[in-house]
């Protein structure tokens, strides 16, 4: 079966708009959006303030990743173009998203909880990149 959104025909636009609606309802107060040189939106960065510090976090689906599951999936082949697996990323983005802040809006959890490993640091990596980088050494301190 393929991968959830596979067919979905929603641009990257209208779903970050919606990602955007969702995270100012919940605490976001500045976003980024960084494009690559022929007009794709990449990245979302968005922060959110904690006991009053700043934390940024950035949203950066691997396109390539989701084309090479449609593709193993057996998703039909007029699916199988970088321009769907763009639509189907972002797709795929927003209901994690939602799920985690309707983690967050019901107090299952803390928005900090949820987003740590998209936390961005001082040098532009994410948390999980720095422990992706070291292994799980961070992890076994």
């Amino acid at each position: 079966m393929p991968i959830l959104n596979y067919t979905t025909k929603i641009t990257p636009e209208k779903t970050v708009s919606e990602i955007q609606a969702r995270l100012v309802k919940n605490g976001a107060r500045q976003m980024n959006f960084d494009y690559s040189e022929d007009g794709i939106l990449r990245a979302l960065t968005f922060r959110m303030d904690f006991e009053a510090v700043p934390i940024y976090f950035s949203l950066t689906p691997d396109f390539d990743g989701v084309l090479r599951a449609m593709q193993r999936e057996k998703a039909p082949k007029n699916l199988l173009t970088m321009e769907q697996a763009c639509r189907v990323a972002w797709r795929i983005e927003k209901d994690w998203l939602e799920a985690q802040l309707a983690k967050i809006e019901s107090g299952l959890a803390s928005p900090l909880q949820l987003l740590l490993p998209y936390a961005v640091a001082k040098d532009g990596s994410t948390f999980f990149q720095k422990i992706a980088a070291n292994g799980t050494k961070l992890l076994m301190q």
